[in-house]
């Protein structure tokens, strides 16, 4: 695609260019480029994750040179929204990067956990011969974390600010994960473009709701539910079979989960179980993430802070939930090995949550080929990754160069997503007025299209599925 130029404007406004660089006919690798006379501005800056295919898109360069974009905008702290940063300072960024406070403390965890598996798969690569690539080399590495979080500029909730000369931006929480955020933004030529990010569902355990929408001449809208409604219910009678299933026959339940707030969401629901005496005090919960015991404690400070965006009546120290005392922590990789000679009953809970990397595939290869223990999906999986494959009835999986049976039951529970349903993504909208153009982004093609036909249905809103690269003007 040829890229896009910042236009000089003497004596007369001219229309802003939004540009889809991710984000696009899939769920990861979120990147909007938004340029005006004198300004380019990228909201989020997330990794492709998945398909082959997909993952490749990292290593290409942008359509533009880092070095020219002036500010970027991140909405929340999770991979595909955040962690293609380090790549673009490694290019050459040297701007403001906009967020609320806990997202910048969340996103150094991601960014730190990120550069280090790089490093590691490329050194076991290296050491095994199984990359494609000699020598295999990380995408960034710690140095370039290092760099990127001297750059994190922290914004307040519901405040605006102005990013440079005639652009300003306000974040307000979205409820999606500690810290996420719908961004608006007021352009050069006073157009609005609002971005929501991942959109939190209600009933969230720990957060409120998100604020409202209010209005945009522009409107980016997720879409990763697009096409599914959430049923807490049924979800919740699910999980709490496959966990009594197996441990009433000695298995071990491996959990994949996200490392921010979808840990924290599990332990909520396994404590639950605790008391209905679902779960025995006697069989062991392993959390075996470095990445969500150091979020465990970013939620804690927002609870001891009486973060505004938390649900009140949350105590740091009383709840089940953000208290770890009735769990057993591996922070080490002598303590994750150790987890290794649990012979059941037992659940594990690891990152990362699509199963792509991380320490839960060392648990995935050990336990999938007994037929006693189970592996229970707690969230959306992307298409191309190992939970997908576990989703769609994979017998084998490929995991660090070998393929390995599976004959541990599944259980798709995505009950526990922290996205909005199609239903719920309507009623954040409804009573706001209609944008110029919404794009339906950050949803794979199924989810996008059928998100569009019930917004024009129920809505009566022009609604869009872009192309990834493709230009259009904000007006």
């Amino acid at each position: 695609m040829e890229e896009p130029s910042v236009r000089p404007a003497p004596g007369r406004v001219v229309p802003s260019l939004l540009t889809f660089l991710g984000g696009v006919g899939t769920v990861t690798g979120s990147k909007f480029l938004v340029e005006g006379a004198r300004s380019r501005v990228l909201v989020d800056c997330g990794l492709f994750q998945g398909l082959a295919d997909l993952r490749r898109r990292n290593w290409r360069p942008l359509s533009c040179d880092a070095r020219d974009i002036h500010a970027v905008v991140v909405t929340h702290a999770h991979l595909d929204h955040c962690g293609y940063l380090p790549r673009l300072v490694r290019h050459g960024f040297r701007g403001p990067i906009l967020t609320s406070a806990n997202t910048a403390r969340l996103a150094e965890i991601v960014l730190r956990d990120s550069a280090r598996l790089q490093t590691e798969a490329a050194q076991h690569a290296n050491e095994h011969g199984w990359s494609k690539h000699r020598p295999a080399q990380p995408l960034y590495d710690d140095l370039d974390v290092d760099r990127t979080v001297s750059f994190f500029d922290p914004v307040g909730m519901d405040t605006e600010v102005e990013i440079m000369a005639g652009i300003r931006l306000t974040l307000h929480s979205a409820g999606h994960i500690l810290g996420s955020a719908w961004a608006r933004l007021v352009l050069e030529d006073g157009h609005t473009l609002a971005v929501s990010g991942d959109l939190g569902r209600p009933g969230h355990p720990l957060l409120k709701p998100a604020a409202p929408f209010s209005s945009a001449d522009v409107l980016l809208m997720e879409s990763t539910y697009g096409n599914r409604r959430h049923d807490d219910a049924t979800g919740r009678a699910l999980f709490a079979d496959v966990v009594g299933r197996t441990v009433r026959r000695g298995g071990i339940v491996v959990i994949p989960a996200f490392a921010l707030d979808r840990t924290e969401v599990v332990l909520h629901e396994l404590a639950a179980l605790r008391r209905a005496g679902t779960l025995p005090d006697a069989v062991p919960v392993f959390v075996d993430s470095p990445m969500a015991l150091a979020a465990l404690e970013v939620y804690r400070d927002a609870v001891r802070a009486r973060a505004p965006e938390l649900r009140p009546g949350i105590s740091a120290d009383g709840t089940d939930t953000l208290h770890q005392a009735p769990f057993l922590t591996a922070r080490t990789v002598q303590e994750s090995i150790a987890i290794s000679e649990a012979t059941g009953p037992a659940v594990i809970v690891s990152s990362a949550g699509m199963a792509t990397g991380g320490r839960v595939v060392h648990h995935l290869r050990r336990l999938l080929p007994d037929p006693r223990n189970a592996v229970a999906i707690v969230g959306f999986a992307a298409e191309g990754t190992r939970a997908r494959d576990l989703v769609d009835g994979a017998r084998t999986l490929k995991m660090f160069g070998e393929y390995v049976p599976v004959r541990a039951e599944v259980a798709d529970v995505p009950h526990f997503s922290a996205h909005a349903d199609a239903a719920q993504i309507v009623e954040w909208l409804w009573g706001a007025p209609a944008p110029q153009t919404t794009y339906l982004v950050h949803g794979e093609p199924d989810a996008s299209a059928a998100l569009r036909q019930r917004m024009d249905r129920e809505l009566g809103w022009t609604a869009v599925v872009p192309r990834p690269g493709e230009a259009v003007l904000v007006r």
